[in-house]
């Protein structure tokens, strides 16, 4: 592997023997621990100098438990320099006393409140949620979009609708890759990267595709389109580690990220690698 450093913007640590993780209940391969040992082992010789503990999606009750897990984590991980926190953002004001909570714990970089498993079309545009996603710019949160590309076209509005918070997406929207149908994706894609106050996570796209015979290939388009629409200083390396695994090693998608933007400058590869993940999480 080259020496190019790296900051992975997007990786999971759970422990299911302290938490709970409904999700995680029909998929026996991630229903165990993976802690800091484990993904050191994982991503050996890859030169990984920094990274953002992203909420593992347990119970919402436990959410602050798990903000206070992630941090005590960092004493035996000295790369992990933010937390995502979870936060039920739908009850409006009444998340002002959650956040100043969270303000509390400087790791504290940001908050996602997962979307891709609401059925209601109108959620994210529901007057509380939205009151609570503004909220965030006051204590100086960045906020994770973790949705459906069939979504795309609602969070636009969310996004337009909050110019003062600074929006991650997720996994490029999370595309249909196995279909191989992106028009919809990119039309609204498109719409969303036109707004300033997003950028783009290139993570999680391998899952997205068969898990068990994807190609670089497959990716390809989804990669140009994306780099395309946002530019190199909006898009953020994600390993999506250990969700990742179900499709691919560490070491694969780093390959596969690499080869795809190979004839990028090295300024460029430095931002998506490094500098953008550092500066939009301020790290």
């Amino acid at each position: 592997m080259s020496a190019q450093t790296i900051v992975d913007s997007h990786v999971h640590f759970w422990e299911p023997a302290r938490f709970h993780y409904s999700w995680l209940e029909n998929l026996p391969v991630l229903r165990r621990a993976f802690l800091p040992p484990d993904f050191s082992e994982a991503t050996a010789a890859m030169n990984v100098s920094k990274l953002i503990f992203v909420e593992g999606g347990c119970e919402t009750a436990e959410s602050l438990a798990e903000v206070d897990w992630a941090i005590s984590l960092a004493k035996q991980e000295p790369r992990l320099k933010g937390v995502i926190a979870h936060l039920s953002l739908e009850r409006g004001q009444a998340v002002r006393e959650d956040l100043a909570a969270l303000t509390r714990r400087p790791l504290v970089k940001g908050v996602r409140r997962p979307l891709q498993s609401e059925q209601d079309a109108d959620f994210c545009l529901h007057p509380e949620f939205v009151a609570g996603v503004t909220l965030l710019a006051q204590f100086g949160f960045t906020f994770d979009l973790c949705i459906r590309h069939e979504q795309l076209e609602r969070v636009t509005e969310l996004v337009r609708r909050v110019p003062q918070v600074t929006f991650i997406l997720d996994h490029f929207g999370k595309p249909n890759v196995r279909s191989g149908n992106a028009g919809a994706w990119t039309k609204h894609l498109r719409a969303l990267a036109a707004l300033p106050n997003v950028v783009c996570k290139i993570s999680g796209l391998a899952t997205e595709a068969d898990w068990h015979d994807w190609q670089p290939a497959d990716l390809k388009s989804y990669f140009e389109t994306a780099m395309d629409l946002f530019g190199f200083d909006r898009v953020l390396f994600g390993g999506d580690w250990p969700v990742a695994t179900l499709a691919t090693d560490y070491r694969r998608w780093i390959e596969t990220v690499r080869d795809l933007i190979s004839p990028v400058q090295a300024s460029g590869r430095a931002k998506l690698f490094q500098a953008n993940a550092e500066r939009v999480y301020r790290v």
